[in-house]
């Protein structure tokens, strides 16, 4: 009597085969004696890594087609091996490239308990670590900046209990990295009501940013949601910057600038006055009429100030200038290029609309002058060409002009 074959079990068997084939390695049966085998299934996977199309390769033999190096006798070895026994080695791709894969075989019987077909599996060992590596790179890449970055970075469950607190910029607040694990970032933080509003969006699924006093220090925090697999809130984290420099410069050039303003008051009634309002940028600002011959003395004053004090900018402030005759306009433009002679820039600002209109009329060739529209917007333009000069000559960088 011959026994048939389950339907159901054929089905189970052939569901199996086609996900085995259309899985994300390298899968292929064979035919023939082992010395000849040719190929009759080949994976999609197997086309992404040796490189070969199905077309390319249903019908030729094994060895001739997946090449092993000087190990000709590889197939040999693995269908004569233990079913099942790993073997390592190294193909050459269609591409020239090589890759390493990890083989085992199965024989596939008949009824009769012949072999029928034989069943390679290889993986590629490269893809197989890369995982791990990477996960290897990120941790090593978020130690090096938690250890040399002025922050701290946290993270919290979903009701605001630390889980990760960690950073350099702990020391700056007088703490440890992990004393505050287990604690709720409210009951700590929450007092400071914009504080509190940006922990809560947090947790709620909102990112929020915000600067912040506490320990002796100036902060600048952002706090980021974290979902879960359905996109639902479940936790947050936060990374915090150590900005007590930045604020302190920030305070200083605003000191700066408002010297600048309330000096600019007291001498609209006065000569005009130099002053170096910052690192080798002096400042010459106008007021009243400019006739020619205060053009001339200016011009002189300027120019000799400039080779005293070594400056590479000066800026002419025409902001309290109520009108220029024809000659002072050229006068102007003149001063500017003897300020290029002596390897610094001149820089005009403050240009009220009848003197542009003067310039104008007189035909100047103003392609060559830097213009801007009122004093803060020169002196920042000056730090700004300083800091790339520094830059560019490996010299520290100065604070720039908010």
């Amino acid at each position: 009597m011959t026994e048939t074959a389950n339907p159901d079990e054929l089905e189970i068997a052939t569901g199996y085969m086609n996900a085995v084939l259309n899985g994300p390695f390298i899968a292929m049966e064979c035919t023939g004696d082992i010395g000849a085998l040719e190929i009759a299934a080949w994976s999609p996977g197997a086309a992404r890594i040796l490189g070969y199309a199905r077309e390319e390769v249903i019908g030729r033999r094994l060895s001739d087609t997946i090449l092993c190096g000087t190990d000709v006798d590889l197939w040999r070895r693995l269908c004569d091996g233990p079913v099942g026994a790993p073997l390592a080695v190294q193909h050459r791709r269609k591409d020239g490239g090589v890759v390493e894969c990890e083989w085992v075989h199965e024989p596939m019987r008949d009824a009769g308990g012949r072999v029928a077909r034989r069943l390679f599996l290889g993986q590629d060992m490269a893809a197989r670590g890369r995982p791990a590596q990477q996960a290897r790179d990120h941790a090593i890449l978020l130690r090096a900046i938690l250890d040399h970055a002025p922050l701290v970075a946290c993270k919290y469950d979903r009701h605001g209990i630390f889980t990760f607190h960690d950073g350099k910029g702990i020391e700056r607040a007088g703490l440890m990295p992990g004393q505050l694990l287990g604690m709720n970032v409210l009951d700590l933080y929450g007092v400071d009501a914009t504080s509190a509003e940006a922990i809560r969006r947090a947790l709620a699924g909102e990112a929020a940013e915000m600067d912040t006093e506490a320990h002796g220090a100036s902060w600048r925090s952002w706090f980021l949601p974290v979902l879960d697999e359905r996109g639902a809130p479940d936790g947050a984290v936060s990374v915090t910057f150590d900005i007590t420099d930045l604020k302190r410069r920030e305070s200083e050039i605003e000191a700066k600038l408002a010297m600048i303003q309330a000096q600019q008051q007291v001498i609209r009634t006065l000569s005009t006055p130099i002053i170096e309002v910052w690192d080798r940028v002096l400042t010459m600002p106008m007021v009243g009429v400019i006739d020619s011959a205060r053009t001339s003395e200016m011009m002189d004053n300027l120019l000799e100030a400039i080779v005293t004090k070594g400056a590479r900018f000066a800026i002419l402030d025409l902001t309290g200038v109520d009108a220029v005759d024809t000659k002072t306009a050229s006068y102007l433009v003149e001063l500017v290029r003897a300020i290029r002679l002596l390897g610094a820039e001149g820089v005009i600002t403050g240009i009220r609309s009848n003197v542009a209109q003067t310039m104008i009329t007189l035909g100047l060739d103003l392609s060559e002058v830097i213009t801007m529209g009122n004093l803060r917007a020169g002196l920042k333009l000056c730090i700004q060409r300083l800091n790339i000069e520094a830059v560019a000559a490996g010299g520290a960088k100065r604070p720039a002009l908010g």
